[in-house]
């Protein structure tokens, strides 16, 4: 219960960081810098509480040696999906921005417990945790596209079609997996430092200076504007903070359940977090009541994760 809760807390939390980077990145001009302030406070915020923690923000350097390579390229992982989908939201819409990368998320996470890639505990791919991704998969399905399907259905359609339409939506899926795989490596890393936070640090640490060099490479011009012509609201500084709650929910969640498991709770609380947002109208975005069909598939997709957690 603990596991599901934590899981159910980060997810709902990532709709709301998406919400204050994108404020973020009306003010600054840049999605890169947006995403670069994001990481560098969220590095800062760990990096204070690690401190005050573990009294230590460091590690041994043999580490580098005896473990893995791929170990430390947790926060790179976050880095690449982050971009993706900022790449992804002007070619596929928002529906396929969703579901696409949910998809690489959910194939991935049942593939690394199946085969116990990144010395993750082996759980079998059996049938029922097969079906309850599939329900998991169609919740997202009911509550994000058939929603919109039904809320636009009468107005024109736009043709999008072609084997460019089809790369992007691979490149979708591809963003998923690395977002799973960015929650199996971070999981392990804190077993390897004995410590969640430190984890937590490193994979934001990392994440950072691969955005350094991408600014580096791209210049954007730093502007801090008014958009909306009133003062910048202070909420838009804590992006990161949400961010790094997140990583260091899903360090602790994944030797608890599994990676497979960790992934599809965290998607149901991102899809909570999402219709709570649209209802309330939470941080300046337009109120949209939650419908009958986004609650059904809310529950399908509760329903998936039973199957997953029981069977």
């Amino acid at each position: 219960m603990l596991a599901i809760m934590i899981g159910i807390a980060i997810g709902i939390g990532l709709p709301i960081q998406t919400s204050i980077n994108s404020r973020l990145r009306q003010s600054v001009g840049s999605p890169f810098l947006a995403s670069l302030i994001s990481f560098a406070i969220g590095t800062m915020f760990l990096g204070i509480i690690t401190l005050g923690v573990d009294h230590s923000i460091w590690f041994a350097n043999e580490l580098f040696v005896s473990q893995p390579w791929w170990l430390w390229l947790g926060g790179l992982f976050g880095v690449v999906y982050l971009t993706g989908n900022i790449l992804l939201f002007p070619k596929l819409g928002s529906v396929q921005t969703v579901i696409m990368p949910v998809c690489g998320q959910i194939l991935m996470g049942l593939l690394i417990d199946n085969f116990g890639w990144f010395y993750s505990g082996v759980t079998p791919l059996t049938s029922v945790r097969l079906l309850g991704a599939a329900c998991v998969l169609l919740g997202v399905v009911i509550t994000v596209a058939v929603s919109q399907w039904l809320t636009t259905r009468h107005q024109p359609r736009t043709s999008q079609a072609g084997g460019g339409f089809w790369f992007w939506r691979l490149l979708g899926v591809g963003a998923g997996m690395l977002s799973a795989t960015q929650t199996a490596v971070n999981g392990h890393l804190g077993q390897v430092l004995n410590s969640g936070l430190k984890a937590a640090l490193v994979s934001f640490l990392f994440g950072t200076i691969a955005l350094v060099l991408i600014n580096l490479v791209l210049r954007p011009t730093l502007t801090l504007s008014r958009p909306t012509k009133r003062a910048n609201p202070w909420w838009m500084w804590i992006g990161g903070m949400i961010g790094a709650l997140y990583v260091l929910g899903n360090v602790y969640l994944v030797p608890m359940v599994g990676t497979g498991l960790a992934v599809v709770i965290v998607l149901v609380g991102l899809i909570t977090g999402s219709l709570l947002i649209d209802q309330f109208g939470w941080l300046g975005a337009k109120r949209q009541p939650i419908t009958v069909m986004q609650v059904l598939g809310l529950v399908v997709m509760i329903g998936g994760v039973v199957l997953i957690r029981l069977f």
